[in-house]
């Protein structure tokens, strides 16, 4: 994976690659239009935000006429698991088991959300006796 993690983008880097992913793909008056509902930014702001990303190996871009459309070049989960294991190598020495006893210790987890973790660990069982 290329580029920077996502916790190394800048906000603005960061909304326009959030702005991307919702949409799917998209233009730079989209992602200007789609950015606008929470601060209202110059569309050279926005195009120079996604050139860097495409710089970066976040974006790519294909021409319709004369108007370029970017897309995503790892999904969001791709990104956020690729985060999450830089902080569990950084911040737990790579121990998983370790990160997920801090948050069972930590977290006041309802019961629906219990139930969620342990037909995860079920799945999980079911994954590697096959």
């Amino acid at each position: 994976m290329g580029g920077k993690r996502l916790d190394d983008l800048g906000e603005l880097q960061r909304s326009v690659i959030e702005a991307v992913w919702e949409l799917g793909e998209a233009s730079v008056h989209q992602v200007r239009k789609h950015l606008a509902r929470e601060k209202k930014l110059a569309y050279t702001t926005i195009l120079t935000a996604m050139q860097k990303l495409e710089k970066a190996g976040w974006l790519r871009h294909r021409a319709e006429g004369k108007v370029y459309i970017y897309a995503p070049t790892r999904t969001r989960e791709e990104a956020g698991a690729h985060s999450a294991r830089q902080f569990i190598e950084r911040v737990f020495d790579g121990d998983a088991l370790m990160m997920f006893q801090h948050l069972m210790r930590q977290s006041e987890l309802s019961d629906e959300e219990l139930r969620e973790l342990r037909k995860m660990i079920d799945e999980k069982r079911k994954e590697r006796s096959r």
